[in-house]
């Protein structure tokens, strides 16, 4: 690892931003600027509150953070008036002076008539939320299907760290596995979401690095099918992960974090217009993280930049550029293994690789969105995207070859390999209200086009001491119970690159959808995507750039499918919603049958009926979901045993078997009160086959929980000596996963078991303190020492991790 050069990255951006700054502030206008922060009595950010000058027509409204800003306004004196339901309407005098800004800030107490003296903020409940991810603004309470959005206030209340964290606060979404510790394998409702389900900013993003969260402004799931917007994902639902915005308001926040095993995370966060400008703002998220594990021998490096450009173009057309660079260094963990389908009782800081072992990612995209609204009514947005990744991994391979005698004995062998990805997105979508009679519709009609283009090289490994020249992967054994048994290697062995497997992916899509208002209480969602795929691989030698007369190449393969969506709501109360739809997604069979053909798609059915509330005007969010999604078509592999088994194609697959995912989710949150507030919820999932000629029918899929339930709650204490100090417990629960292998139903169970994990039970602390702009938070995770696992087949078996502390210090300007 090089710290230095990541540092010189993260200070180089420091000094481009404070040159654009200088240029900015060097810019003196001939009006001035009112901005402010207005919070509630309980301390938090009043948003949606109107601000006025009185008797001018100028005005604006809070951000999510409280903050407002008036431009262009002619010196002199003037009197501002905040109002907002619910809460005292407050006047204050402010003098502008030109080329100066007047700060004015508010505390705004409850109205005196309200009832039973509860105040709440204006925070939006997550049944107002549209989600962007789902490309027309429909509100929830409309849509017949269930989403969670997780903002930064929650983010920042809990003072997460990787997206496992913050996914924690939604149900039926879950880290199904965390391979080598590079990665987070995200899944939903008992299927995996991978690169195809998860975006930054609505452009697909690759899953292969954890992401980064100190750029992000909320993240957003769309539970369940999705497959008419964006053809072939999984079946359980999509993450879209969307970064903070560019602001016309000057402003920003410089933080460092410290934690246990000597973690260190300074970040910077600012904003404003370039030049005082009304059509230009800019915003720069930057952050510089490394640590050590504790887990022996690990350790990790990062440098993250996220620039982004905001251009008015007129007054009708925005232009947002989004830039996105990551570079993460990490040594590959693959935990503690199994012997016999049983995890080893070793410490958990115990490490079986090779100290030199090392993953390097490199991730960088640039994202181009262009809004024109055409009119009152109808909108026309576009999105561009081009992402480039990049991995390379050379380490001990995971602990599997254990002495079949001797659980102690391990014999390490190494992999080597990388990938190099290039990714581009297109996307067009006009979203338009109008009338037909009686009938109300949203509509949108949209088309998208991506490629992925990938390089995959394979090495041949010189491990062998004896033979150098040789291609051999073997290279030591340890005592996995006492490691300095044995002489262990620390020496590199050469690897040579093979040959390489280019594979080009490409898609288009046509998709039309409807919200239909009958009435307003019955509203019909439906709609149908047309999605083509094209698909091509072939394997060239490193040495001549051909394909060997050995190896034949993979035809091109054309897939194409329809996708229906079909939903019902029905709104006794404004408040209430109820709601049930159907869904059809598909998922692509890359595998030939016995007779050399390729498989058709498998095509997914999704059920779902819920109700969703908003009960006590808005204090409490309620919903509950019920969903059954039904494989009935997946591929499989054609063991030896079947009468189609063809001895040419030993790897040949068949249409012949069926999963099935069924389950209820429960989700709660609150408003602040009193200060006081709460997030929790509970799901239920089994997803089990259902039909196989492999497996054992009605034995469970790995790597989903049975039951995942969180609650959290916060309370920020108000008109006392401790005012601006605020506490929270955050509780995570998990229980009935299981790793291992599925039993097949031709092979003797000793040789294919699954290996139930222990649940888990994580309980978090943390308190804060803030006073004018300076904030100090601290943070306890896994209080209580709990000791469970994150498992990939038998061997990969990683501990989370034990009880850890972290501080972390910021200054808003």
């Amino acid at each position: 690892m090089n710290p230095s050069l990541s540092i010189k990255h993260l200070y180089f951006s420091i000094l481009c931003l404070s040159i654009l700054l200088l240029s900015s502030m060097a810019a003196k206008a001939q009006v001035g600027t009112i901005t402010g922060h207005i919070t509630s009595s309980d301390g938090k950010p009043a948003a949606f509150v109107n601000v006025t000058l009185k008797g001018a027509t100028k005005g604006t409204t809070t951000s999510d953070e409280g903050n407002y800003l008036i431009k262009h306004v002619k010196p002199g004196s003037y009197t501002l008036i905040v109002s907002f339901v619910g809460l005292q309407t407050q006047e204050k005098q402010v003098s502008v002076v030109a080329g100066e800004v007047a700060q004015v800030d508010f505390v705004l107490s409850e109205a005196s008539q309200q009832l039973s003296d509860v105040v709440v903020t204006g925070r939006k409940t997550m049944n107002e939320q549209p989600v962007n991810v789902g490309k027309i603004a429909i509100r929830p309470m409309d849509l017949p299907q269930s989403i969670a959005i997780i903002d930064r206030e929650i983010m920042d209340q809990q003072q997460t760290l990787r997206i496992s964290d913050v996914l924690r606060n939604a149900n039926g979404v879950y880290t199904m596995g965390t391979t080598g510790g590079i990665q987070e394998e995200i899944a939903a409702r008992g299927f995996a979401f991978g690169s195809n389900n998860t975006f930054r900013n609505g452009v697909r993003f690759n899953n292969g690095v954890m992401p980064e969260t100190s750029s992000l402004e909320k993240v957003e799931i769309l539970k369940g099918s999705s497959a008419i917007l964006f053809g072939n994902v999984a079946a359980g639902g999509v993450l879209n992960l969307v970064t903070k915005k560019p602001k016309f308001e000057n402003g920003g926040e410089l933080s460092m974090r410290i934690g246990s095993y000597n973690f260190y995370k300074p970040s910077l966060d600012v904003y404003g217009a370039i030049n005082n400008s009304d059509k230009i703002a800019y915003r720069l998220n930057t952050t510089y993280e490394n640590a050590q594990s504790f887990r022996d021998e690990v350790k990790s490096e990062r440098f993250y930049i996220n620039p982004s450009v905001l251009f008015k173009a007129t007054s009708k057309t925005d232009i947002l550029v989004e830039g996105d660079y990551l570079k993460d260094n990490r040594t590959p963990d693959y935990g503690v293994g199994a012997f016999k389908y049983t995890i080893l009782d070793v410490p958990r800081n115990r490490f079986l690789g090779a100290s030199w072992g090392n993953y390097q990612v490199e991730q960088k995209s640039i994202t181009t969105t262009i809004t024109h609204r055409l009119n009152q009514n109808w909108q026309l947005r576009a999105i561009g995207g081009i992402q480039k990744y990049n991995s390379n991994l050379y380490a001990t391979s995971r602990p599997t070859s254990f002495n079949a005698k001797d659980s102690t004995q391990l014999n390490r062998s190494l992999q080597r390999s990388a990938n190099d990805e290039t990714y581009f997105l297109a996307q067009v979508d006009l979203t338009g209200q109008f009338s037909t009679g009686f009938l109300k519709h949203n509509l949108l009609f949209g088309a998208d086009a991506d490629q992925y283009r990938s390089n995959s090289p394979s090495f041949g490994i010189y491990a062998n001491l004896a033979k150098p020249d040789s291609i051999d992967a073997r290279y030591d054994k340890i005592n996995v119970f006492n490691l300095g048994e044995f002489a262990s290697r620390e020496d590199i062995p050469s690897a040579v690159k093979l040959s390489v497997t280019k594979n080009i992916t490409g898609r288009g899509g046509v998709y039309l959808q409807d919200l239909l208002s009958i009435s307003d209480k019955l509203k019909v969602l439906a709609g149908i995507r047309y999605t083509y795929i094209e698909i091509s691989s072939n394997i060239y030698t490193n040495a001549t750039k051909t394909t060997p007369a050995s190896v034949s190449g993979v035809p091109t393969r054309y897939d194409h499918a329809f996708t229906p969506r079909f939903g019902i709501v029905y709104q006794p109360l404004k408040t209430t919603s109820i709601f049930t739809s159907y869904a059809n997604s598909f998922n692509q069979n890359t595998a030939v049958d016995p007779s050399g053909a390729t498989l058709p798609p498998s095509f997914i059915d999704q059920y779902e009926v819920g109700v969703k509330n908003d009960l006590f005007k808005g204090l409490l969010s309620a919903n509950v979901t019920i969903y059954r999604i039904v494989n009935s078509n997946l591929s499989q592999v054609i063991l030896q045993t079947s009468p189609n088994f063809n001895p040419d194609r030993p790897n040949a697959q068949e249409l012949a078997g069926e999963v099935t995912s069924q389950g209820v989710e429960v989700d709660l949150s609150t408003r602040t009160v009193h200060g006081f507030s709460f997030i929790g919820g509970y799901s239920y999932n089994q997803t089990k086959y259902t039909k196989s000629n492999i497996f054992e029918v009605g034995s469970r899929l790995r790597y989903n929980p049975a039951h995942t339930a969180n609650a959290s709650m916060y309370y920020t204490f108000q008109n006392t000596g401790l005012k601006g100090f605020n506490v929270g417990l955050s509780s995570f629960y998990m229980a009935g996963m299981v790793a291992g292998r599925s039993t097949r139903l031709t092979i003797p169970n000793d040789a294919f078991r699954l290996i139930p994990l222990p649940n888990i039970f994580q309980l978090d602390a943390s308190a804060g303190y803030s006073i004018h702009n300076v904030s100090l938070r601290l943070r306890i995770t896994n209080l209580l020492n709990v000791l469970g696992y994150y498992a990939h087949d038998d061997n990969s078996i990683n501990p989370i991790a034990p009880r850890q502390y972290a501080a972390t210090v910021s200054y808003k300007f």
